[in-house]
């Protein structure tokens, strides 16, 4: 198991943060634009700003030929389809329901990566850690991470919901595998591709875009710049240096951010398990990452 680099766990913190955070956004963008079309945006902004910077670096990809048929695929699989089968599902599912599904995603990583990427293979150690991790952040959203929504089209939803999560994990999984490369402009090849597949799906799904109102704007800017177009390129760098397993820790962090910042900025109620979930979730991530820990600190001691 390579070590890992202090800027990695920076940031993967920075990440579960941002993405945490993301979700207060997009409920205060909602009020002013339909859901596709709000993901069409994110991502196209987020492709406009990444493109600029990837030409300023002269337009560099592969530092040999470029594997364009895997790129269209992990382009697919890391943007376009998940946002779509997010929006679409968290029409008939709790909420709660879609953030396990995200947080099942390094229980999905494991065992591929397992397979598909040297020097990451699954060990017992690491499993009861990532499982300790989903028993936490399950805990956290407490009744309504299971609860029906009653909705006729849940179990089409729920499926969904975990279909997205399939997708982030296998983009993880293949974006690792992929040649040496620059990663801006893997991170905006990736949101060309998703803009190619969400402006008509939105099109066909709510019809002609209409123009919401500054606030709206200002809110789907920033979610364009910073969990998208940053995000997205952090991730990039994260996954095909540090590997994909070591990414998803990431994904227990989301909820935790979510939870806190609801009840910061919207008044939530934080929920009385808080305390006793955060210290599993910490203590599921600790267990995952044993070695490393040891390694990092040890190196400074």
């Amino acid at each position: 198991m390579p070590d890992i680099a202090p800027r990695y766990w920076l940031m993967i913190a920075t990440l579960g943060f941002v993405w945490g955070g993301t979700f207060l956004l997009i409920k205060l963008a909602l009020n002013g634009i339909t859901p596709f079309w709000l993901a069409a945006s994110r991502i196209g902004f987020a492709a406009l700003l990444l493109c600029a910077v990837w030409g300023w670096r002269g337009f560099k990809l592969f530092r040999g030929e470029a594997n364009w048929p895997s790129l269209i695929l992990i382009g697919i699989l890391s943007t376009a389809l998940p946002f779509m089968l997010i929006n679409w599902g968290q029409q008939h599912v709790s909420s709660g329901f879609t953030g396990v599904s995200m947080a099942a995603i390094p229980l999905m990583v494991l065992p591929l990566a397992h397979v598909f990427v040297p020097g990451e293979q699954m060990t017992l150690r690491r499993l009861i850690g990532f499982c300790i991790g989903f028993a936490g952040v399950a805990l956290l959203i407490g009744g309504k991470a299971f609860e029906t929504s009653g909705a006729e089209l849940e179990a089409y939803g729920r499926a969904a919901c975990l279909s997205a999560a399939a997708c982030y994990s296998v983009s993880s999984i293949l974006t690792r595998r992929l040649p040496p490369a620059d990663p801006v402009g893997l991170a905006a090849i990736f949101l060309v591709i998703g803009c190619f597949i969400t402006f008509p799906a939105a099109w066909v799904a709510e019809g002609p875009p209409v123009m919401p109102d500054t606030r709206t704007l200002l809110i789907a800017a920033v979610l364009g710049l910073i969990p998208t177009a940053a995000a997205n390129l952090l991730r990039v760098i994260v996954v095909r240096e540090a590997g994909p397993t070591f990414m998803t820790l990431t994904n227990y962090q989301v909820p935790v951010w979510a939870v806190v910042l609801g009840a910061v900025f919207l008044g939530e109620e934080l929920p009385p398990s808080m305390l006793l979930a955060m210290v599993m979730i910490l203590g599921g991530l600790g267990l995952s990452q044993f070695g490393r820990l040891s390694r990092l600190f040890g190196k400074r001691g």
